[in-house]
């Protein structure tokens, strides 16, 4: 099984080295290794050149933002399973991607794979939050339960089916998907007690206080397209939980 993993990239001179090389130092094969950019204007590209015989696919332009990226990227990719690996986060260890494989390997009729992440300060030196998920159903999604999003492998054939990331959703374009894939249509995942990535803090998300209360009011428009009963309690329960991971 060809395995697709996009990069989405701006501007990451500092860290986009570190992810690349995680992608190519897997020990499973076949990996389509495919890179969006979004019209760099520090050394990022260069550094990306260092490594072209290991991307198939690099696109350098202009975009719409991160999920017009992403989209992109699925358009692109040809692998039976696609996942999503940020410029600056890292795969944990060159085995992740053959754990994922097997696990999908195994059961020919699950859908998604996800597992667990660490977010690490910028230098990698110290763990900040750890993100344990949980074979999750219906019910925990209705509690504000969501799977680390860079750990989330989807058989490209969904995108097909239900859609590719809603660019009217801003920063809440991962959760919409995953509700509608995971909520609305009732696809068959599974967990996998692995440590996937290592996140660096600091997601556009979470930069301050109106960036806060922007992603909050997305989150619940999300809630509300996907029609999860009492979005209002789910959102706080989806906030609430991340205490946990501290």
């Amino acid at each position: 099984m060809k395995i697709s993993i996009i990069t989405v990239v701006y501007n990451a001179e500092p860290y986009i080295k570190d992810c690349i090389e995680s992608v190519i130092n897997q020990s499973y094969q076949p990996i389509e290794y495919i890179i969006i950019d979004g019209g760099s204007t520090d050394q990022t590209l260069n550094i990306i050149e260092k490594y072209k015989q290991n991307v198939t696919h690099l696109v350098s332009e202009k975009d719409q933002g991160l999920y017009d990226a992403i989209n992109k990227g699925i358009k692109l990719a040809s692998g039976g399973v696609i996942g999503l690996l940020n410029a600056d986060d890292m795969l944990v260890g060159s085995h992740v991607v053959a754990e994922i494989a097997k696990a999908f390997a195994a059961q020919p009729d699950i859908q998604a794979v996800y597992g667990d992440l660490n977010y690490v300060t910028a230098d990698k030196r110290k763990v900040v939050r750890q993100w344990r998920s949980q074979q999750a159903d219906l019910k925990d999604l209705e509690k504000g339960w969501m799977p680390a999003h860079p750990t989330l492998y989807l058989k490209r054939e969904l995108f097909k089916s239900y859609g590719n990331y809603a660019l009217d959703m801003g920063t809440a374009a991962d959760y919409d998907l995953i509700l509608r894939f995971f909520h609305t249509y009732k696809l068959k995942a599974i967990y996998l007690p692995l440590l996937m990535v290592n996140m660096r803090t600091g997601g556009v998300s979470n930069r301050n206080a109106s960036s806060l209360l922007h992603a909050l009011k997305n989150d619940y428009k999300a809630l509300l397209r996907n029609k999860i009963p009492n979005p209002i309690w789910v959102l706080l329960r989806k906030k609430l939980s991340k205490l946990e991971q501290f």
